[in-house]
């Protein structure tokens, strides 16, 4: 029986920008390529959601939830998987999304309410956006059951914040996980709130990752700001699913900076001291390019040149997204029934016999 443990993870990398020893042993591992591209991605995630709020305030999108604050969290995970592994998402996984391979367009089409943004391109293995609770936790258990079963490699992850640990599906999931032994991690991400409800009235342990315990898995908690533990944590698990030594629980502890999406309003809920807190002192940007700086890896002209290819390419994004042909009215009709009932089939002809008329 694997037990969990309630304290978090030593830090790799820490709030000051240093590298703790088990940092430094991770780093002189990592190759120049894999330390630029933790930056490179997290700076474009940064700007896209930035941008993709904007769009939101101006009409051009639908409601939108912000990531802003998670980036090392969904950034250092995502690197840790490979193109087979299975991604179940929730709706704050842009970064995921990204480099699961969707184009940013395909993420845009999504917020504006566009089928089109909920079709997965060929060999990109990452379901769409669940808006639903936790629901997409038991799925990615079942595509983890379906590896082991067809003795595959792959790894189902699913991904969801710390208001899914209070969904059955959670529980329902993570114990048929540790009874089968299956090849699943499940990454929460606690950001503190469940919308507007603070994990402390959510839970009576103080933490997520102790409950694997009850499951017979492994439990992490590690600093989701820091993307060189939110990697290392998630290459560890993908490492013992591989080898079938069962699914892993990791909670990687952040703050989302914004409000739970553009129709909420998070200083209702949150004091202003702590969102400075975590705002001013626990930014894992600024953290990690500290680093970056420090080491010689970064400067001022590479840091304002990569900002300014990924203005260029979100750009592209926004005028090809917004220069999709505006769909029929009568697609409102499609993609729920295969066979359409007859009062539905009856509005679909008035709606039709309208738009002839004028």
């Amino acid at each position: 029986m694997v037990q969990s443990i309630a304290q978090m993870d030593p830090p790799y990398l820490k709030p000051d920008g240093t590298l703790s020893l088990e940092g430094n042993d991770l780093w002189e591992d990592l190759s120049e390529e894999k330390k630029l591209a933790f930056y490179q991605w997290m700076v474009m995630v940064r700007h896209f959601d930035r941008r993709s709020v904007i769009l939101q305030r101006q009409g051009r999108i639908g409601t939108y939830a912000p990531l802003e604050g998670q980036e090392a969290a969904q950034v250092g995970s995502a690197l840790a998987l490979s193109a087979e592994d299975w991604i179940f998402p929730s709706y704050r996984e842009h970064g995921v999304a990204m480099l699961a391979g969707l184009p940013l367009t395909h993420i845009l089409l999504y917020w504006m309410g566009r089928v089109e943004g909920n079709r997965t391109p060929k060999g990109v293995r990452i379901l769409p956006p669940y808006v639903p609770i936790a629901t997409q936790i038991p799925q990615a258990m079942g595509a983890a059951w379906a590896a082991k079963l067809k003795k595959e490699s792959s790894v189902a992850v699913a991904y969801f914040g710390d208001g899914a640990t209070s969904e059955g599906d959670f529980h329902e999931a993570l114990n048929f996980s540790g009874v089968f032994t299956l090849p699943a991690i499940f990454f929460c991400q606690n950001n503190g709130y469940a919308i507007s409800v603070p994990f402390s009235r959510q839970s009576a342990v103080p933490t997520v990752a102790e409950r694997a315990a009850a499951y017979g898995m492994k439990g992490v908690k590690i600093d989701g700001n820091d993307v060189l533990a939110s990697y290392q944590a998630t290459r560890e698990a993908v490492k013992r699913a591989r080898a079938g030594e069962g699914a892993t629980l990791i909670e990687a502890v952040t703050y989302r900076k914004g409000s739970h999406t553009t129709a909420d309003d998070a200083s209702r809920y949150r004091e202003k001291a702590e969102v400075d807190e975590w705002v001013e002192g626990k930014d894992p940007l600024a953290r990690y390019e500290q680093l970056l700086y420090s080491e010689g890896l970064l400067d001022d002209e590479k840091k304002m040149s990569w900002e300014g290819q990924c203005r260029e390419q979100i750009d592209q994004a926004v005028k090809e997204a917004e220069a999709m042909p505006a769909p029929p009215p009568t697609h409102l009709f499609d993609h729920v029934y295969d066979e359409l009932p007859t009062s539905l089939r009856r509005q679909r002809t008035e709606w039709e016999g309208a738009g002839e008329n004028g």
